[in-house]
């Protein structure tokens, strides 16, 4: 009994900043509400309605967080290596982007054979986007955070270039767009539910993600890699191949995302395809402590999160963008929790290295002491 509880309180322990994280998050939002003279009981009360209160909020939440779970991935994958990468919302772009224009390069093509083509230049262009913020970490030596932000932004405005320029649709007077697809390549949502089958996907790459790396070679000498990239090269793992992959791998969730917002929610790609999706998936992956699986319930508290906002907009007349400002609590009360928890680990490890000198100094003098009188 007392071995199962030590167990699952270890299993817990790396709960313990988010769980502390979220509570911070809590009472900041409840002061920044008061401030304006807003019942914080309230209005928390409507997030929770918003979010999880009915069938419709419920299907509202599982719609947003089917993107979240693949721009996520973007996130933890490369952080399996060491690597903070945060150009989700490019790999998305760029996913959502290859998969609009190909079928209009290709002959009409059976459903059957032309998603998964999408799917497939989808997940290409994403992880291809994200494996050259890799390769210039290993290989020049840019920070893949600021080249993986800086290629986001760069993707956006390639993006908008060619959806109000060269691939824009006629059609399209007010908001442009690239040719609609036709409806045999749009994707039918969940039976008996209004949300995509991105959902389904999202969920199945994070558990195949979490075996991947949980439970193969290949994860387990990413995790060595993440850890000391010293001894990984020490002992003969191929650092800049580890990379590489698994940059390209959270790029093609990203770009898969892009893929079902476009043949599921959109029909074309346009501007509503830039609903910052990539940059929720940053907190999304913090929240889960990069986790495959955890990711999974913190896409649906944000996606909840996010689908709120109307109906704060609405009873209490706060403004759409009040969700933003709680979500970016969270974010720094996870940052400002991961940096407390960093100097508590190494601060015990400091007082334990000072109490084994102080210990083990007396046992040597005595030694010394004995052999000494022998002599």
């Amino acid at each position: 009994m007392l071995k199962a509880k030590a167990r699952l309180g270890m299993a817990a322990l790396p709960m313990l900043p988010t769980l502390c994280a979220l509570a911070g998050t809590l009472a900041l939002f409840v002061l920044f509400l008061a401030l304006q003279g807003k019942p914080a009981a309230d209005a928390c009360l409507l997030i929770y309605q918003g979010a999880f209160g009915s069938m419709f909020a419920w299907q509202n939440t599982l719609q947003r967080a089917a993107p979240l779970l693949l721009t996520a991935l973007c996130v933890a994958l490369p952080a399996r290596v060491g690597l903070i990468v945060i150009g989700g919302e490019g790999a998305l772009a760029m996913g959502g982007l290859f998969a609009a224009v190909l079928p209009a390069y290709l002959p009409v093509l059976s459903p059957w054979l032309m998603l998964p083509l999408m799917a497939g230049a989808a997940m290409l262009a994403g992880g291809l986007w994200i494996a050259l913020c890799g390769a210039l970490r290993q290989w020049r030596g840019v920070n893949e955070t600021i080249s993986s932000l800086l290629l986001s932004y760069l993707a956006v405005a390639l993006f908008k270039h060619l959806v109000e320029g060269p691939l824009r649709d006629p059609a399209s007077l007010n908001k442009p767009s690239t040719p609609p697809l036709a409806e045999a390549y749009l994707i039918n949502p969940l039976p008996g539910l209004d949300v995509h089958w991105g959902l389904a996907w999202g969920v199945l790459a994070c558990v195949a993600a979490w075996v991947f790396l949980r439970h193969s070679v290949s994860g387990f000498a990413m995790a060595v890699a993440g850890g000391n990239v010293r001894t990984a090269r020490l002992v003969g793992l191929p650092v800049n191949r580890l990379v590489l992959t698994a940059c390209a791998m959270g790029g093609a969730a990203a770009g898969l995302a892009g893929m079902f917002e476009v043949a599921a929610v959109h029909g074309s790609a346009n501007s509503a395809l830039l609903a910052g999706y990539g940059f929720s998936g940053i907190l999304v992956a913090f929240a889960a402590r990069q986790n495959p699986l955890a990711i999974i319930v913190c896409a649906i508290v944000i996606g909840g999160v996010e689908a709120s906002g109307s109906l704060l907009q609405r009873r209490l007349d706060l403004p759409d963008a009040t969700t933003l400002v709680l979500q970016g609590l969270l974010f720094c009360n996870l940052l400002a929790w991961e940096a407390i928890t960093g100097r508590l680990a190494a601060l015990k490890t400091r007082w334990q290295q000072q109490l084994h000198t102080r210990f083990a100094a007396p046992a040597g003098t005595s030694a010394a002491i004995k052999e000494s009188s022998h002599v």
